[in-house]
């Protein structure tokens, strides 16, 4: 697949604002890594900026082990080290200053981060890439996507794999899985939404109809991190100007890709997620 223009060229006098801002919203005291993995994805697939967010904290800790280039905004937390509801007016302050949101990787279910989650589902007007405890936080309300598309909200896009898919709509897995298409294209059609349906065969589907099945990637990137991966990959490629559905799609094809020239070098039972980010620059390059 040839990439687009976006991806693969960038004209002499470009400066960082010019490939987006993006502010990840991630992790906790639990799940630390997911927050790493999404914004070292999202720097690596040629975001300008990329700020993570995530409960104050657990700063001090993040600062050892995060990539040089992100930008740490430490924001309100409850007792146990997640983000809380109370992060919410930090978050309004500083929107003005990004361009993409990106929502879910390792925030938790605690009960006052999953509040803020929906606030923001609901209340923000910034594209958006909603992940993991993003979509958890809307099990059981996704006429908050409805919503905020009748208030001509920006793009959506959600990441589920099938087990998020099965709680988003409360049906069996099977079910998702007999049927995959035909799942995406209806939620994004009933919800006015980008889907991701993540699994073997990722399928990406939009309100007006249109539909991509991916066929890169292999069996070795079922390991823990794969999808906060592809969350920052999505996120960078909207920062870049792709519209929605395109910026998933080639998110999901390079992110496949990735997957396959890492497994060739690290085997597909030894490959972590940490081995696709480093192969995201290589998977571009060949898709020029």
């Amino acid at each position: 697949m040839r990439l687009p223009a976006q991806l693969s060229h960038r004209e002499t006098q470009a400066h960082k604002g010019d490939f987006g801002h993006i502010l990840i919203l991630a992790g906790c005291a639990q799940f630390s890594g997911a927050a790493i993995l999404c914004s070292n994805s999202a720097i690596r697939s040629g975001a300008g900026m990329v700020t993570l967010g995530l409960p104050g904290g657990l700063i001090n800790a993040f600062i050892k082990i995060k990539a040089p280039e992100i930008i740490l905004k430490p924001l309100a937390q409850t007792a146990e080290l997640t983000l809380s509801v109370k992060a919410y007016p930090q978050i309004r302050k500083i929107l003005d200053k990004i361009d993409i949101l990106s929502v879910g990787p390792g925030l938790s279910q605690n009960k006052s981060t999953q509040n803020l989650i929906r606030k923001i589902i609901s209340d923000v007007n910034k594209p958006m890439v909603i992940d993991a405890d993003g979509l958890n936080a809307l099990a059981g309300y996704p006429d908050l996507l409805r919503d905020t598309q009748r208030k001509k909200r920006a793009t959506k896009i959600l990441t589920p794999h099938p087990g998020e898919m099965s709680r988003l709509l409360n049906i069996s897995i099977n079910e998702i899985q007999h049927s995959r298409k035909d799942i995406a294209q209806g939620f994004a059609r009933d919800y006015n939404c980008i889907i991701v349906l993540k699994g073997h065969g990722t399928v990406v589907a939009d309100a007006e109809g249109k539909v991509y099945t991916n066929e890169t990637g292999n069996p070795g990137m079922a390991t823990a991190g794969s999808g906060d991966v592809l969350t920052g990959m999505i996120a960078a490629f909207l920062g870049q100007g792709l519209d929605g559905f395109e910026a998933a799609k080639y998110a999901v094809y390079l992110h496949g890709l990735a997957g396959d020239l890492a497994a060739k070098e690290k085997t597909q039972a030894g490959m972590i997620a940490s081995d696709i980010i480093e192969k995201i620059p290589d998977a571009i390059k060949i898709s020029r």
